[in-house]
């Protein structure tokens, strides 16, 4: 395999390998800079290949690699573009590259062998405002706060370097650039470190389908895009056409990297179903392969979960099947289901959705298997009633389905504080993998906001007018300036100091939930086939049972406005949404009044459901288990 990219080859005799990819090309060199003063190297070129051997010392007698930055670039006719596999970009996307001694950290987590599928709990996180500080050590400085909480992964969104000073991440030009925004690679590495100490995974979202239009010079060095397909982003990435094997081992040489230099536990691939490739193999089916010989190199649980609104099994079929053997998918349906029926939302993709029968099959299965949808004006979808649950992340709210609202509302601002229990419920119950979106534990009010910092004038006015246009099949008005500053400040989280007492009670039941959700025999199963889900449409409840050997446990939830009487119920209950130490003041709005039970003492022991009428209030979730069932 070619190693693209700079390399210290010989630590002890400081020697750096420069090489690049440049089609076509003549005469090319590499500037190195060193305390101010640039060099330049001419470098040899092999089929395409540039490449030179530096011995650092003849330019620096001093230099020492963890204190010495050495700066570099590629002057190709004459102007100088930073390196396509460069680590760190100290200076923004159009800066010079900087060197890394990727070996230099000095790792702890030997005995880590990651996390089981099946037993993820994930909380996706954006660096910039996750904390006070915007940075990975702020996400160092929250790591106990997330372990009180029961979530044992963490999923970030792109780190890449993009342009200016924040940004969702997903406008990266550079696959390998860690964002100096929030650090630098040895400082994701601490983060990660820190987390396996923990006991907590680290997935990244990475992107495979496009690159950001700032900063973007990977055309300058190849025909790495391609104009066969067009995407919503222009030419599409070349995954097969001339030359395509340059980019294809970019990627896969990228996968090694975040896996291997970074020791990460997974990565989610960014909307795969924009990636186009007719070659064999698949571009998808060789990010599986690369990820599952890394896996049994390292001896450890690696996870790669593609996002896709196609609903296609072939991603996650194994390769016996025809399929990619991709980990596991987002499911958008599940989402759908519970946001239309809370919301009463039917704008948009939101139109397919909306009926609460949906619930019977979205729990054992995509809502879309074939069938015919409005908003696409085609069928969608394929039968995955076979696949196992751990194939399978949802969400009741994430980046894309907060942040791609026009004002990055949260669930928050949508419905009333108890639906927002019924919906983390009804996720934590189900038998697939949950994601939880930074904030929803504590029912965070900021929104989550679309917010870039475009330096190219013309790209401001671009995505400023583009940001509009998008919404053109909502009805939603006032669409925050994505370049404006306070697009970005108003979407941080809210610190604890500054929680009110509905984010603790919110919080705790979060907790409590998650615990149950992890410890009780039935609920750590993810499977499928042992589950059953009715629906009561007159009074928007929702039964759903799980089931294991010999205990059952049957959930109910009740998405409407007025309490509904409950007649069979059997065993003890075990948990209850409205229990004191969940229950908000004045949360919740019936149609006829609340008893209050504000002075009443807080039950520690577990209630039996007896042969009677059982109350189930507005936004209520009961949870009774039966042990011993036939």
């Amino acid at each position: 395999m070619i190693k693209l990219g700079a390399r210290i080859i010989n630590y002890q005799e400081k020697i750096v390998q420069f090489k690049v990819f440049a089609y076509n090309k003549k005469n090319i060199s590499v500037i190195i800079e060193i305390k101010g003063t640039q060099y330049q190297i001419p470098m040899h070129e092999n089929h395409n290949i540039y490449s030179v051997v530096v011995p650092i010392t003849d330019l620096d007698k001093e230099y020492d690699c963890k204190t010495t930055n050495i700066l570099y670039g590629f002057k190709i006719e004459g102007k100088i573009y930073p390196d396509p596999y460069s680590s760190y970009q100290p200076g923004g996307v159009h800066g010079l590259s900087q060197l890394i001694a990727q070996e230099k950290y000095c790792w702890t987590d030997q005995n880590w062998q990651g996390r089981n599928q099946g037993k993820l709990i994930i909380m996706e996180i954006h660096v910039g405002t996750f904390s006070e500080s915007g940075n990975f050590k702020g996400i160092i400085n929250k790591l106990k706060y997330i372990k009180e909480l029961g979530v044992n992964t963490i999923e970030l969104m792109p780190v890449n370097q993009t342009p200016g000073r924040w940004n969702w991440g997903y406008d990266g030009t550079g696959l390998f650039s860690v964002n100096h925004n929030y650090g630098t690679p040895d400082d994701l590495k601490e983060l990660i470190d820190h987390c396996h100490r923990e006991n907590m995974g680290v997935i990244l979202d990475v992107v495979y389908n496009h690159f950001g239009p700032e900063g973007n010079y990977l055309p300058v060095y190849g025909p790495y895009f391609t104009e066969k397909y067009k995407t919503p982003w222009g030419p599409a990435v070349n995954y097969d056409d001339e030359y395509c094997e340059y980019t294809r081992q970019m990627v896969l040489d990228n996968i090694h990297y975040w896996l291997e230099d970074f020791h990460l536990d997974g990565l989610r691939l960014d909307a795969v179903q924009t990636i186009k490739d007719e070659s064999k193999p698949h571009i998808l089916k060789e990010i599986t392969d690369t990820s599952d010989e890394i896996a049994q190199k390292l001896n450890r649980h690696i996870h790669i979960i593609a996002e896709t609104d196609e609903n296609d099994v072939k991603l996650i079929n194994p390769p016996e099947k025809g399929g990619y053997g991709i980990d596991a998918q987002w499911m958008d349906d599940f989402h759908h289901c519970v946001h239309t029926v809370l919301t009463g939302e039917s704008e948009g993709y939101y139109i397919d959705y909306g009926r609460l029968n949906d619930f019977e099959k979205v729990y054992k299965n995509y809502l879309y298997t074939g069938e015919y949808s409005k908003y696409l004006d085609n069928n969608r979808g394929t039968d995955a009633v076979e696949n196992p649950g751990k194939q399978f992340v949802v969400a009741i709210q994430n980046h894309d389905q907060v942040g791609n609202r026009a004002g990055g509302e949260r669930l928050t601002k949508l419905v009333e504080s108890p639906y927002l229990k019924v919906a983390a419920g009804l996720m934590l119950f189900s038998a697939y993998i949950p994601m939880l979106f930074m904030g929803e534990e504590y029912g965070e009010e900021n929104p989550f906001l679309f917010f870039t910092d475009y330096q190219d004038p013309e790209l401001q006015n671009l995505v400023t007018e583009g940001r509009k246009k998008e919404f053109s099949s909502f009805t939603w008005q006032d669409v925050p300036d994505p370049q404006a500053e306070e697009s970005f400040y108003k979407s941080k989280l809210t610190t604890r100091e500054n929680w009110q007492d509905k984010n603790h009670k919110l919080f705790n039941f979060y907790r409590d939930l998650i615990k149950l959700r992890t410890t009780h025999p039935v609920l750590k199963k993810l499977n499928k086939k042992k589950l059953s889900v009715n629906v009561n449409k007159e009074n928007k409840l929702i039964k759903i049972a799980r089931w294991n050997e010999k205990t059952r446990l049957t959930a109910y939830f009740n998405l409407g406005k007025r309490a509904v009487n409950i007649t069979d119920t059997s065993g003890k209950k075990i948990f209850d949404s409205n229990r004191k130490s969940y229950r908000i003041t004045d949360e919740i709005k019936e149609n006829y009044t609340v008893i209050d039970r504000s002075n009443m003492p807080e039950k520690t022991n577990v209630e039996y459901a007896e042969d009677k009428l059982i109350t189930i209030h507005a936004g209520q979730m009961l949870l009774f288990e039966q042990k011993n069932i036939p």
